[in-house]
């Protein structure tokens, strides 16, 4: 077992390609400000730099959205209720978790 850890330990890119590392707000605004993730299945969502941001699901919802204490936080009017998350990101993938530690997980549109 001990030789097994040490392979691992010396070859760091075998655990790290499906890794989410944890974003701090600056990580966060640069990686969400003016891009598109694709959530599948035809639902996507878009990252203003003017900090709105649209849903589409059929149809589209427009919010707004800003990071606090290294947080994504968005609202979707008519409701005044801001709602956080943490956001990791592996490669072109970013993951959204609730306080509940529920995922959504969105891959950027190029």
């Amino acid at each position: 077992m001990r030789r097994f850890a040490l392979i691992l330990l010396l070859w760091p890119g075998i655990l790290s390609a499906e890794e989410f590392r944890r974003l701090t707000a600056d990580e966060i605004l640069m990686a969400l400000m003016g891009k598109k993730l694709d959530y599948g299945e035809g639902i996507s969502q878009t990252f203003d730099d003017s900090m709105h941001t649209q849903y589409f699901s059929g149809r589209p919802s427009a919010g707004r959205w800003a990071v606090r204490e290294d947080r994504y936080c968005s609202v979707w009017p008519p409701s005044d209720i801001w709602a956080c998350y943490d956001v990791e990101q592996s490669g072109d993938t970013i993951r959204f978790v609730d306080d509940a530690g529920n995922t959504t997980d969105g891959t950027f549109v190029k």
